[in-house]
């Protein structure tokens, strides 16, 4: 029976983690926009290079338009290229991804996490923190938005696949 809950601990806290740590992000983003708009700073997020709209918005089409896209291809965060480069004409202006893989990547974190705790063995999350840390050190150096999703998502992912393991580990394996 044991086996069935460690499975259970795995599974949840691998793949139901990914809601919850979109969850935290959308909270985030909604926090800083109330932030802004208490400083009355007037900034438009889609002007706002630093601005952070990776947050899934409704779209009422199919395909959404180039407003409705901001700072994402395929949910992943996007920054300009460069100011000195020119759109194609008819194209839109070339763009470089950032924190490609998050989400595979966060799905391993959570299991590599949850695993440590359920096998006794909390010092490895240490090494998952700075493997994932070493990984992404050009890129969070580089772009403080990346940095600041970086921090958050690992934060929340880390904290969920932690409680699901020591809920496991305390109430269900006894």
């Amino acid at each position: 029976m044991n086996a069935v809950w460690i499975a259970a601990a795995l599974l949840t806290a691998g793949f139901v983690g990914w809601p919850v740590t979109a969850l935290v992000f959308r909270l985030a983003r909604t926090i800083d926009d109330k932030a802004d708009a208490a400083a009355g700073t007037g900034r438009d997020a889609a002007d706002d290079p630093s601005a952070d709209v990776t947050v899934d918005r409704p779209v009422a089409e199919d395909k959404p338009s180039a407003a409705d896209r901001g700072n994402t291809v395929n949910g992943d965060i996007t920054v300009e290229a460069g100011a000195a480069a020119a759109p194609e004409s008819g194209g839109e202006a070339p763009v470089t991804r950032i924190l490609r893989g998050g989400a595979i990547i966060g799905v391993l974190e959570r299991l590599a996490v949850c695993l440590a705790i359920l096998a006794g063995q909390p010092v490895a999350i240490a090494y998952v923190v700075a493997i994932k840390g070493l990984g992404r050190f050009a890129e969070l150096k580089e772009t403080p938005v990346a940095a600041e999703r970086f921090i958050i998502g690992t934060l929340a992912s880390m904290l969920w696949a932690a409680g699901v393991a020591a809920f496991t580990k305390v109430v269900l394996l006894g």
